[in-house]
């Protein structure tokens, strides 16, 4: 499904945005049901928000043993403040919307990604993907009939393999956050006109899904538990296509979520938007175009074809020209004011699956460089949190690209307020043109 298309700007530091802001299509577009597939700094975890340990090997079923407690999560090092004149990490978000398991086997690719550079990742889980077609009836979106979903349901085996991935994802330290349910876009009835009430029933909704899928599968009913408390888990979410962020903030925040990444922003340190952190996808250079592009896999396919099955000649070049975009992105936030990157992407293989190997090649380059931490959003929210609100208003007064004028340690030394120094704005890497498309126009 494709989202509704936008026009946005963010101030001078933009020169233009075209793009469709995010989209999402159905799982099991390889077709559902075969089989599933298979050194630095420890990145930040949450610091006195753990729960207790529970004894080792220790299984506390919640509700029908859909899910489970079994302790603090494993792999996920505690949050640390900054020490007074401390450079802070550059962090990079890898994030997966709608994210399930099938036959293209993206979900458990990914995930061996992941352990293979030492990274954390976000997984938005769309909670249709665990809810079988036979019981639809069971979902009652908002403003829609029950049993509508624009992405469809699951079948019994590809419930099957996603619980697996999801499994191994919490257990490798990954976040399992929510993509919500029906993937609803657009004025006819999307999430952009949902009210608070209607998005409280919709988070409700995508959480029953995760808790209850032993009852509504009965198939699957001897498979293990999730093993995770999901109400305790669940703490952020991107919406689809990027709309209704206002009124889902409104119900989520009262909901225990900590962060959203539904917004659209620049490559400059978060705040908090109505109590919660506002961790939007960020524009970034299109290397050879005069414009900048939301940080996700669909909105480079939406400026460079328009389709999922665009030009194959092309299809190369475009991975290439998303692979560098994303890496001049990290660059001048690596040199610059080391505002975090966050990067958006569906397990999809649109334009021959170019965009998925622009983004292995991204995390094989980035996740292994010094002092940059590859994390979740849980762990940015938990790392953001422990830091002295001090420092991260200095941190907030560097602009894209900007690197403070004094150096770090001096920059950093204090927590004084104050109005900070910072050195020139470096020109923008999207200016540089990183050479001609095959057929000569740059495209």
């Amino acid at each position: 499904m494709m989202a509704a298309t936008k026009r946005i700007a963010l101030g001078a530091v933009v020169t233009a945005l075209i793009a469709g802001l995010a989209g999402c299509s159905g799982l099991g577009t390889g077709g559902a049901g075969s089989a599933p597939g298979a050194g630095k700094e420890s990145a930040p975890g949450a610091e006195g928000n753990s729960p207790a340990a529970a004894p080792k090997g220790a299984v506390n079923l919640i509700g029908d043993g859909s899910t489970a407690f079994t302790g603090a999560q494993p792999e996920l090092p505690r949050a640390k403040r900054l020490k007074p004149g401390q450079k802070p990490p550059q962090f990079v978000v890898f994030s997966w919307d709608g994210a399930g398991e099938d036959s293209q086997k993206l979900f458990s690719h990914f995930r061996a990604v992941a352990k293979k550079y030492d990274a954390k990742m976000t997984y938005f889980l769309s909670g249709v993907y665990l809810l079988p077609e036979e019981k639809k009836e069971l979902y009652n979106p908002p403003q829609h009939a029950a049993g509508r979903s624009d992405i469809g349901f699951n079948d019994t085996e590809g419930i099957r393999q996603t619980l697996a991935e999801l499994r191994a994802a919490w257990l490798d330290g990954n976040e399992i956050g929510t993509h919500f349910n029906g993937h609803f876009c657009g004025p006819d009835g999307g999430v952009g006109t949902w009210s608070v009430e209607e998005w409280k029933s919709e988070i409700s909704q995508a959480k029953a899904f995760v808790k209850s899928w032993k009852t509504n599968t009965p198939a699957l009913k001897g498979e293990g538990p999730l093993p995770f408390d999901y109400d305790k888990e669940l703490i952020g979410a991107r919406t689809p296509c990027l709309e209704g962020q206002k009124n889902m903030v409104a119900a989520a925040r009262t909901m225990g979520f900590r962060y959203d990444s539904s917004g659209v922003g620049n490559q400059v340190w978060p705040t908090k938007k109505d109590g919660i952190w506002d961790l939007p996808l960020q524009l970034v250079p299109v290397p050879g175009r005069a414009f900048e592009t939301l940080s996700m896999d669909y909105n480079f396919m939406f400026n460079q074809s328009g389709t999922t099955q665009g030009d194959p000649d092309k299809h190369e070049y475009w991975g290439n020209q998303m692979r560098d975009g994303l890496l001049q992105a990290f660059d001048r936030a690596y040199s610059g004011n080391r505002a975090p990157l966050i990067i958006g992407n569906h397990f999809e293989s649109w334009n021959g699956g170019t965009y998925m190997r622009a983004i292995e090649e991204t995390i094989k380059t980035v996740c292994t460089k010094r002092d940059v931490q590859c994390v979740s959003f849980r762990q940015l929210a938990d790392w953001l949190d422990a830091q002295d609100p001090a420092t991260l208003a200095r941190l907030g007064t560097l602009k894209v690209g900007q690197k403070p004028k004094p150096g770090w340690t001096a920059f950093l030394a204090g927590t004084a307020p104050g109005k900070a120094a910072v050195g020139p704005v470096p020109a923008r890497p999207a200016d540089q043109p990183a050479g001609k498309g095959p057929d000569g126009s740059g495209d």
